[in-house]
């Protein structure tokens, strides 16, 4: 799917969404969920991930609970998704953690932070280090109970319109991003914007932007971003993982019965994996093409910078852990034992099979 077929998809759904959202949720003893989403429709990851986590729904719960998806600007602009479904305007959303970051700091940790988990080390967290049960406390202050769906994997620093080689070329650019990430980028320099998928090439092509990250290859190249910028640059230490997750109404949640609250933890652990490999299988494909058919440059980030943003991602760290608020503390404090524990065996298995497969393979 391209660029134009997506703007027209949205347009489309638009114009059935106001009379969509008056019908009955529950008739005949079957519950209908409306979930929002922050992507444009059917976006080659995120997008297809949302309709594939509210048809798994109904299919694991045998048409006892259906969930009818409308896509961002459909009902509510995308920053507004997580407000809608705290307010009950719909039932559920299927955005990320990043976006709602201004409601507070320890929201962002669920999705990622800078130099922080890779994707699996997350869901260990999540699943096996307590990370869970703080998620659903801090999502409890907004009256929404959250799911963890899926992992877009290591982010790239995203798309520039010219080459970056020092500290000095960065500061002053205009960058979309968000999240804890985008707060690094900030405090390094960069003029901040956060926009949602649907506004970022234009936002490019017409100069108002000088750089924009969103994902990575795979949901990257349909927005069309290597038209207006070529130089496309990794590692994205801005975010190690990118988790994509589901905020239900905790009233409706809490209305459902135990079986179909099981129904939705399955989906969500199933989602997790399906939509994880996805990126991961995508993602070098896409890359390929983009190198190969479209001239995009792909250039590493000065190491010099890299520093600069590991020294601020630091310093933010020591901030959160010291935060204000109690709960903020927590995940913190949570989140980064867990990495330090973690860090060292993860470069003696995984870090020491990538290098002894490089040189093996090199050898032979």
């Amino acid at each position: 799917m391209n660029r134009r077929n997506l703007a027209k998809a949205a347009a489309a759904g638009s114009v059935t969404a106001a009379a969509s959202l008056s019908t009955p949720a529950l008739a005949q003893g079957r519950i209908e969920w409306r979930m929002i989403t922050i992507w444009p429709r059917n976006l080659p990851g995120p997008g297809v991930a949302a309709q594939r986590c509210a048809d798994r729904i109904g299919q694991l719960s045998g048409g006892r609970l259906t969930v009818r998806l409308f896509a961002a600007g459909e009902v509510v602009p995308a920053p507004g998704a997580f407000d809608a479904v705290a307010a009950g305007t719909a039932d559920l959303y299927h955005g990320v953690p990043s976006f709602w970051i201004s409601k507070s700091p320890g929201i962002g940790f669920f999705g990622s932070f800078p130099f922080g988990l890779t994707a699996y080390e997350r869901q260990g967290w999540m699943m096996h280090g307590g990370g869970q049960a703080l998620y659903d406390a801090m999502y409890a202050r907004f009256g929404i109970k959250p799911f963890i769906v899926g992992d877009s994997g290591p982010q790239w620093m995203g798309w520039f319109r010219r080459e970056i080689r020092s500290v000095d070329d960065f500061r002053g650019l205009r960058f979309r991003t968000a999240g804890l990430g985008g707060e690094m980028f900030r405090r390094a320099g960069a003029s901040v914007v956060t926009l949602p998928a649907g506004e970022i090439f234009a936002a490019m092509q017409s100069g108002t932007i000088d750089a924009a990250e969103f994902l990575g290859p795979f949901s990257d190249a349909p927005l069309g971003l290597h038209q207006v910028a070529k130089n496309y640059y990794f590692p994205g230490v801005q975010e190690p993982s990118s988790a994509e997750e589901i905020g239900i109404n905790m009233a409706r949640w809490n209305a459902l019965p135990d079986d179909l609250k099981t129904v939705v933890r399955v989906a969500a652990m199933s989602l997790h994996e399906e939509t994880t490999s996805e990126y991961d299988t995508r993602h070098p494909i896409a890359l390929q093409e983009l190198v190969t058919r479209h001239q995009v440059v792909v250039r590493e980030v000065p190491a010099d910078l890299v520093r600069v943003f590991g020294n601020t991602a630091q310093e933010m760290m020591q901030e959160f852990r010291s935060h204000q608020d109690e709960m903020v503390r927590r995940i913190a404090d949570s989140y980064a034992t867990f990495r330090e524990r973690s860090q060292g065996y993860m470069m003696q298995s995984y870090g020491a099979i990538f290098n002894s497969r490089t040189a093996g393979i090199r050898r032979g």
